[in-house]
């Protein structure tokens, strides 16, 4: 999708790891940026961002379960495109269930009808998760995360039927790179982080899955964001299966000296999703190497 004149970015969620790799490429693209967050550390941000280009984030703290406060930030900041990432993880909704509900499906509420109300939004790009699947590919969620992202797809349905708000879901799988470090899934990046540091280290699970370079992701929210309001769709973002050893042997071919193994432990989604959306893919050895030389740096 093309970029259009005077556009203006809110992004919701956006001090977490692709929340800030969403903000990164808008400003690589002297695109304004709006990030709002509930939280104040912005240390993500500044892993993967130069003073300069941080410089050219507009920071707000917010919360998303706010109704008023976020329709007033689409008011003030002139929002045009929306990426809506606001989110708690699986550890953290598993934790405080009504918490997990208030910000997932609640805050996601409030951000259809923000854009309702203000009006002048195409295309609202928002994530959803594999975490809706059961192990056998059915819309058939495990966790209190996986039912709030169903919820949330249903949500879209809703609004683009009754009220013709247009959005698309992404459901990534694994997303790695740096700035992931929390989350059911984030240990293979902690394990690039360790293998940096000369650290060994213990991913949590194996089998196979697929793996989503994070800039490779906020370049997918973004075109969604971009793209003509048509309906309310929903994407897995696909790309090739991996087995955990692929990205074991990955590290070691940068970090040949690296301690670095895992549970073989399927997650309980199925190994491999159909469907593609987004730009292509970057290869798991040139993701795994530029994390690696990220970290080292």
């Amino acid at each position: 999708m093309t970029r259009a004149h005077g556009e203006r970015f809110l992004v919701t969620g956006a001090l977490g790891c692709i929340g800030a790799w969403t903000c990164r490429l808008l400003v690589e693209e002297d695109v304004p940026v709006v990030a709002y967050d509930l939280g104040t550390d912005p240390h993500r941000l500044r892993l993967i961002m130069t003073p300069e280009q941080l410089a050219g984030v507009t920071l707000v703290s917010g919360d998303v379960t706010d109704l008023e406060a976020f329709e007033r930030t689409f008011t003030e900041h002139a929002i045009t495109n929306v990426v809506h990432l606001a989110a708690l993880q699986v550890p953290f909704c598993r934790e405080n269930p009504a918490l997990g509900a208030r910000v997932n499906v609640a805050g996601t509420v409030n951000l259809f009808e923000a854009v309702k109300r203000h009006g002048g939004i195409g295309t609202i790009a928002y994530a959803s998760s594999t975490a809706v699947y059961d192990p056998h590919g059915t819309i058939a969620p495990t966790t209190h995360y996986g039912v709030y992202k169903v919820a949330n797809e249903g949500t879209a349905q809703i609004y683009w039927q009754d009220n013709g708000v247009a959005s698309i879901g992404l459901r990534p799988y694994t997303v790695y790179g740096p700035g992931r470090d929390q989350g059911m899934t984030s240990t293979p990046t902690v394990a690039m982080q360790a293998a940096a540091r000369g650290e060994p280290y213990r991913i949590s699970f194996g089998g196979r899955t697929q793996f989503h370079y994070a800039p490779d992701v906020a370049r997918a929210f973004i075109e969604a964001a971009r793209a003509d309001p048509q309906d309310a769709a929903v994407h897995n973002l696909g790309g090739p299966a991996h087995d955990m050893s692929e990205l074991v042997a990955a590290i070691h071919a940068i970090a040949p000296d690296a301690e670095i193994t895992y549970d073989d432990v399927q997650l309980p989604f199925p190994p491999e999703l159909d469907g593609h959306f987004g730009p292509a893919q970057t290869p798991l050895e040139q993701g795994v190497a530029e994390t690696i030389a990220h970290f080292r740096r």
